[in-house]
């Protein structure tokens, strides 16, 4: 190569290079201006709801074979079917659990469902929805900034005082509104009473097709007070029994369990324990309303507490509750 050439060499590689690093840092700030609006925030996915997280868990835990999804109404549900095992079963006994309780739930849910089926009971126990919002606790007003103490917010507080409204009138906008809140929550209460006595129908149906000679209900916590409301407002000649386990009322439902369980016309059973102070005094109301109905077929049940030993009261419940049904 000459000398000419080689000095020429690395001008002409400097012309070479320079096109195509403009080229490069053009097609690097360009996209930035036309990548912005293209971009979409990516939608945040719902968290399951507390039903569905149990329904999940259970489909995971619980053999297939026990698992049956029933319809109620536009939604389908999970419940737990175990059928007695016994040639000749005596019937099925459908268990309701409380609120936030799953159809696996350790207390006396659980136990029962799997117990039942070996002493000729067939079981089936229901999810149930989550419960409603009653908007108990509303948004508190934003208070009004302190901030600025200058002459002119004297001067607003001033006009809004003399624009202030007519006490009588805020009154009535107010009972207006508080009336509309009530109504908007009994609807909210009617339509989730809908629903529970919907899958309770669902489970019902399910155990007349699977040739239950009689059919129990069994309700847990606030599961009883369904249970024995549905008694009460949908009796069903083919549910004979109805049995409550530590029954309590659900703090916002009407009417009240007490109210319910003298409208009954079936054989019940309202097991408690006597160590809890509420759901003992709530007991104590029924019994009195039972010996105040003529020919009252109401049986109360008190269960020890056993500190310590969980799989012993839940055995004693079983014994109990077993020992109810027979007698029958």
């Amino acid at each position: 190569m000459s000398y000419t050439i080689r000095a020429m060499f690395p001008a002409i590689c400097l012309a070479l290079i320079l096109p195509c690093s403009q080229i490069a840092m053009a097609a690097d700030t360009a996209p930035a201006k036309d990548a912005a609006p293209a971009e979409t925030a990516a939608e945040r996915a719902a968290l399951p709801s507390r039903s569905q997280e149990d329904t999940l868990a259970l489909e995971r835990t619980v053999p297939k074979a026990e698992q049956q999804q029933l319809q109620a109404g536009d939604e389908r549900f999970l419940a737990l079917w175990k059928p007695a095992n016994v040639d000749e079963p005596t019937g099925a006994v459908v268990i309701v659990p409380g609120a936030d309780e799953s159809a696996e739930w350790p207390n006396a849910v659980g136990p029962l469902r799997r117990k039942l089926p070996d002493v000729g009971w067939s079981s089936l126990s229901l999810s149930m929805p989550d419960a409603y919002d009653d908007g108990a606790f509303a948004r508190a007003a934003d208070a009004p900034s302190t901030d600025d103490k200058t002459g002119s917010d004297k001067d607003k507080i001033k006009d809004a005082q003399a624009k202030a409204p007519d006490p009588a009138a805020s009154a009535e906008a107010d009972a207006a509104a508080a009336a509309e809140q009530a109504a908007a929550q009994a609807e909210r209460a009617e339509a989730h009473a809908e629903k529970i006595f919907a899958r309770i129908d669902s489970a019902v149906a399910f155990a007349q097709q699977n040739k239950a000679r009689s059919i129990v209900l069994l309700g847990h916590g606030t599961g009883a007070y369904w249970a024995a409301r549905y008694m009460s407002e949908r009796p069903s000649p083919a549910v004979q029994k109805l049995v409550m386990v530590t029954a309590v009322d659900t703090g916002t439902d009407t009417p009240l369990l007490l109210e319910v369980l003298p409208t009954l016309k079936v054989a019940t059973a309202d097991f408690v324990n006597k160590d809890r102070p509420v759901p003992r005094q709530q007991a104590q109301g029924r019994l009195d309303a039972s010996k105040r109905v003529k020919n009252a077929r109401f049986t109360q049940v008190t269960l020890n507490a056993i500190p310590g030993n969980s799989a012993m009261e839940q055995d004693q419940l079983f014994r109990r509750v077993r020992g109810w049904l027979e007698a029958q």
